[in-house]
């Protein structure tokens, strides 16, 4: 859909009393954290230079002291303790960080996961019998799952097992009754709904740690803790921030055999960016789980053998194809239902659903189709006896669980967050189901949201794009949701030469504004005809480190004929 091109307005830099002038020497730079609303300039410095040393006290999570009380108790007597976690990025390494942190103590945890395609997510009926029947635990632990699980966590205190849960999933109207449900969203007045289940366990970890000190290395950690948090999209604010910056320090240095070698089949070399956690080590590591069991994910970030890691990494690597050539099916299918019954004039949310699509490459496909329709969507697909598994991707300012609780009737089973939700419903309920998720889109959106926009943040010439300025530029590292990437804009851009395909259905260009030439990559963009010259264009830069040298590259986000300046 033709995007709106919406140029920020420059800021009154002197509106904070700050001296932006003393703290950054680039005017772009200081427009850019001036939006960001820092009170002071020592909340300026902190933001451009985070430090480990100031992440809060861990027991300002709710419930921490009785997790932490009850997991001490656990390894003192010792009990038997298993750690169910799920079989997303997220769950896997949380269940990585618990275990070796465990492990230092002495204790000796099992680990489960469940099955993805047999028992659904989190702490299910099936999944808990098959937990309980193989290690009989006296203590479960459950991560990144668990604050919906009213009814499977009081049939486990029935059998006599104690359950603490570490998640940061939405509460919905009651919440299980457990020794501790460490869960930052359980609180209103909260600072940390930001963290996902990866940074709540490095909390737990700290906590314990604090509270009992042995000889553990949880800094070192940290890379485990920056795959979840940037694979499971949330807002990198906050400590976050902190997380993911050292976390990727961790990433390029990690001693973990598995992860080297997985960054080895992916093409990710030093520096570490989010893109190559999300776009690269992220999706392999979700491969597994998507198409069958992360089993295999999970033993590669804990395996210390190199032949192991070689092949565990190569089978990663190979499941991810199968999952993009499954994922690519179904979007094709997806994509000849939207033709034939979307109206975009009508219609405020997309859902579709047939027999036959694997559930696991459901939410890739939904966010796929969200971001190129500007629309919450959701996709099931449905089994053999009619039951459905359905994921759903929203656009920022529809809460996609609020949105299923005003028509959840019709639903067995969901939950999530904001942004992203799973579902489980009967094919006969379908038909009532997608209408009302649609009135209730139509309601909460209006044409104006429905509009997609390109904001960009600053405009610059090709004359500003030096090395100082892409130092400034790397500082507001790391990029993601909650702190998007700068998107720039130039006006009166021209080719110097002709386009020239490289790739699948990439450009190649070389673009000239007053003067100054640079060479720029516009990703996806071979297909599609070029607007007349000369042209405005949407960009962002990332250094290009080649032999040594460090480059300045533009990626053009978007292209039109330049308009005259206003």
């Amino acid at each position: 859909m033709p995007s709106r091109w919406i140029i920020a307005p420059p800021e009154e830099l002197n509106a904070l009393h700050i001296s932006w002038s003393e703290i950054c020497g680039c005017e772009c730079i200081a427009r850019l954290l001036s939006r960001k609303g820092f009170a002071n300039a020592d909340e300026v410095q902190a933001y451009l230079r985070p430090r480990l040393k100031t992440l809060s006290d861990p027991f300002l999570l709710p419930n921490m002291n009785s997790a932490v009380s009850r997991i001490l108790t656990a390894i003192d007597r010792p009990e038997r303790i298993v750690l169910f976690g799920d079989y997303d990025v997220d769950g896997i390494t949380s269940l990585a960080l618990l275990n070796e942190t465990l492990r230092a103590y002495g204790a000796s945890p099992n680990l489960f996961l469940p099955l993805r395609m047999e028992e659904g997510y989190g702490l299910s009926r099936e999944s808990v019998e098959r937990c309980v029947e193989q290690h009989h635990p006296e203590l479960l632990i459950a991560l990144d799952c668990g604050t919906s699980s009213v009814a499977e966590i009081a049939d486990l205190r029935r059998r006599g097992v104690d359950v603490i849960v570490v998640d940061h999933h939405e509460p919905k109207s009651s919440v299980p009754e457990c020794v501790a449900l460490v869960n930052p969203k359980i609180g209103r007045d909260s600072p940390f709904h930001y963290l996902c289940t990866a940074g709540i366990v490095f909390k737990l970890c700290h906590a314990l740690l604090k509270t009992r000190p042995v000889d553990f290395d949880l800094k070192s950690r940290l890379d485990l803790v920056a795959l979840g948090t940037v694979a499971d999209i949330v807002p990198l604010c906050g400590e976050n921030r902190t997380l993911v910056q050292r976390g990727a320090v961790e990433i390029a240095r990690s001693a973990r055999p598995g992860l080297k070698k997985l960054m080895q089949v992916s093409g990710v070399r030093a520096p570490i960016f989010t893109e190559a956690i999300g776009y690269r080590l992220g999706p392999r590591l979700n491969a597994a789980g998507r198409l069958s069991t992360a089993e295999k994910s999970l033993q590669l970030l804990l395996t210390q053998s190199e032949s192991e890691a070689t092949e565990l990494a190569e089978f990663l690597d190979k499941q991810n194809r199968e999952r993009q050539d499954v994922e690519k099916q179904i979007l094709a299918a997806v994509e000849e239902k939207i033709a034939r019954d979307f109206d975009p004039s009508r219609d405020a949310a997309i859902v579709v659903w047939a027999r036959g699509w694997h559930a696991g490459v459901l939410g890739i496909v939904a966010s796929r189709v969200a971001h190129k329709y500007h629309r919450p969507a959701i996709v099931i697909g449905f089994d053999e006896n009619g039951l459905g598994k359905g994921s759903g991707r929203s656009i920022t300012g529809f809460h996609l669980v609020e949105a299923l609780t005003g028509c959840g009737e019709k639903l067995q089973k969901y939950g999530g967050h904001e942004m992203a939700a799973g579902l489980t419903i009967q094919e006969e309920d379908v038909d009532l189901f997608a209408p009302q998720f649609c009135a209730v889109a139509r309601k909460l959106l209006s044409d104006d949201d429905l509009q997609p926009r390109l904001h960009l943040d600053h405009e610059l010439t090709f004359g500003e794009l030096n090395h100082d300025f892409l130092g400034w530029h790397e500082m507001l590292q790391p990029f993601g949701n909650g702190n998007p990437q700068p998107l720039f804009f130039a006006r009166g851009v021209e080719p110097v030469i002709a386009p020239r395909v490289v790739g699948e259905n990439h450009l190649s260009l070389v673009l000239r504004q007053r003067g100054h030439q640079r060479r720029a990559i516009f990703f996806g963009a071979a297909l599609n005809p070029l607007p007349p010259q000369p042209w405005d264009i949407a960009f962002r830069i990332r250094p290009d480190h080649y032999e040594g040298e460090t480059r300045l590259e533009i990626r053009v986000e978007a292209l039109r004929e330049s308009e005259p300046t206003a």
